[in-house]
């Protein structure tokens, strides 16, 4: 098998080839490495490499093969987004502020991981604080997308999603405060998953941010490999204080069994201002496939309110609250277009952040309602594709569809769904004219991951992404 081959299999296979001898992590390791030094310079995905550590790790999961110890992911590689602290690994969070920083403990989710085997590859690209969705910063520059690098990634999970699709590794960890696993997943052509608020434990990381929204997950070329990286990840951790009991969930096993008799939603809509005609006809035509898979669907629109000025208001005061002890620095070493966030502390008030928090229970008291009726909300992942990356940097489009948008305007089929904490994933679900992916969201009620990844899965054994690669 060639190097080549090597770097598109999934986790599931690479496991298979492991117990039956067929290839060896280290093997493996070295594939991708070779994949990475020829493919990241032109896309820019991952940041900072961890070759030597790798191939140390590689060797260990090696040896426990042989000694039939090996865990649950032993010898598969994994990137780790630049927003998650790595034991003695440097994690900048695309920021001038901690460019040389390099924490002194794992997050949980990390340990978790390594326990389980993995062989860290490094860190993957993100703008600043993942404060917006497209992934650009003042350390590293853009990350560009493999399918056409003259375009963004997305964000803010942007390096971890270009470079699962660039076959650098078939894992790599994300999180998502507004959509940062779900969009650069539509953007680049990968599977993204939100989990459900708190299922998997955040930090600890030593700054403060989305709280209340932030949900840690991963980003695949398979269902079946995000939901391995589920069972490994998922369960309480009392550093995290919204992390949730364990589910008892098997995710691995909860793909199987189909959909049928599914009551499934789809909308083009979500308050959101303008969606590009080629986006909602592929994702019409994807939602309502699932139909032949058993499903009822029917198009139908909860109704929800426009939130992203209470996304702006939360973003503005968390990040003016955060710095404002060294507002200064803050001024002068953050991305350009982020100083108006600082600028802005002072236009809002406590009310505003009070009535951001009476908007949210609002919308979740429609989204239980529409929940009631149907099992699933299917919707376009983001309102356009991939966009040309602008000199300067950029927070987002400027017009969708020939209509003007604000930064929030074309994420607004993802942030809905922080504000209520329901899991969420994007799935591959077709191309544009032009070649770019597309990506179709699938929403699930409170706490019911296996029914989003079930779908995903369902929809991916009928129309398979994963042998589709870009060439940047």
């Amino acid at each position: 098998m060639s190097g080549k081959e090597i770097c598109w299999m999934s986790a599931v296979e690479l496991l298979d080839s492991y117990r039956s001898k067929e290839l060896s992590p280290v093997e493996v390791t070295r594939a991708v490495l070779e994949q990475i030094e020829e493919v990241n310079p032109k896309i820019n995905a991952i940041v900072t490499l961890t070759a030597d550590l790798a191939m140390e790790q590689a060797r260990a999961a090696e040896g426990a093969y042989q000694n039939g110890e090996a865990g649950p992911l032993a010898g598969v590689p994994v990137t780790i987004k630049d927003l998650i602290a790595t034991k003695g690994i440097r994690t900048t969070f695309g920021s001038r502020l901690f460019e040389d920083y390099v924490p002194d403990e794992d997050a949980v989710l990390v340990e978790r991981l390594k326990d389980a085997g993995v062989v860290i590859l490094g860190k993957t690209n993100v703008p600043e604080f993942g404060l917006v969705a497209v992934t650009d910063n003042l350390i590293f520059g853009p990350a560009l997308n493999p399918w056409d690098t003259k375009k963004t990634v997305g964000g803010s999970s942007g390096g971890a999603a270009a470079g699962v699709v660039a076959g650098f590794a078939p894992l790599a960890v994300g999180n998502d405060g507004g959509g940062s696993i779900r969009i650069p997943s539509s953007l680049c052509g990968s599977f993204g998953l939100k989990p459900h608020l708190g299922r998997i434990p955040c930090g600890p990381k030593p700054y403060h941010g989305w709280e209340s929204m932030n949900a840690e997950g991963p980003i695949t070329r398979t269902v079946a490999d995000a939901a391995l990286m589920m069972d490994v990840m998922a369960g309480p951790d009392d550093r995290d204080r919204m992390s949730l009991p364990s589910s008892g969930v098997n995710y691995l096993e909860s793909i199987k069994g189909g959909i049928k008799g599914l009551k499934v939603a789809y909308s083009c809509d979500l308050a959101v201002s303008a969606v590009e005609p080629e986006v909602a006809e592929i994702t019409r035509k994807a939602a309502f496939s699932l139909g032949e898979l058993g499903c009822e669907v029917v198009e139908d629109d909860p109704g929800i309110p426009d939130m992203s000025q209470d996304l702006t208001v939360l973003v503005i005061l968390e990040t003016a609250a955060e710095h404002e002890h060294h507002l200064e620095e803050a001024k002068d070493k953050m991305y350009t277009l982020y100083k108006p966030f600082l600028d802005l502390m002072d236009v809002f008030n406590g009310r505003d952040m009070v009535r951001v928090g009476y908007h949210r229970e609002d919308m979740w008291g429609i989204m239980r309602l529409f929940f009631e009726k149907y099992d699933l909300l299917l919707t376009p992942t983001t309102a356009c594709p991939a966009f040309d990356l602008k000199e300067g940097g950029m927070l987002g489009p400027e017009t969708i569809n020939g209509v003007e948008q604000n930064p929030a305007s074309w994420i607004g089929f993802t942030f809905p769904f922080n504000f209520t904490g329901q899991p969420a994933a994007s799935i591959p679900c077709g191309f544009t004219a032009s070649g770019l992916p597309v990506g179709l969201q699938i929403v699930g009620r409170r706490y019911d991951e296996p029914a989003v990844l079930r779908a995903a899965a369902a929809f991916e054994g009928a129309h398979p992404w994963a042998d589709r690669h870009p060439n940047p």
